[in-house]
């Protein structure tokens, strides 16, 4: 169970990395957001992102036409 979701299948980077982040800012700190991403590039984006924010990536996974993450806002 997730705070927020985000749907951003479809779109190509940087745009997933860049809805995540106004998403982020919209939680607090504490709360969880949940990505769907369609991207085959956004697993290392994601990984990257969570290292330069400071945000914990919780999880990364793998579906069968996209990808989820869950992320946890740390500042």
């Amino acid at each position: 169970m997730t705070d927020k979701s985000l749907d951003a299948r479809g779109l190509n980077c940087p745009m997933p990395i860049l809805r995540t982040k106004k998403a982020l800012k919209e939680i607090s700190i504490g709360q969880t957001l949940e990505v769907l991403a369609s991207d085959p590039g956004s697993m290392l984006d994601f990984e990257a992102f969570a290292k330069q924010t400071g945000d914990e990536l919780v999880s990364a996974e793998r579906l069968d036409a996209h990808f989820r993450y869950v992320l946890r806002r740390m500042s």
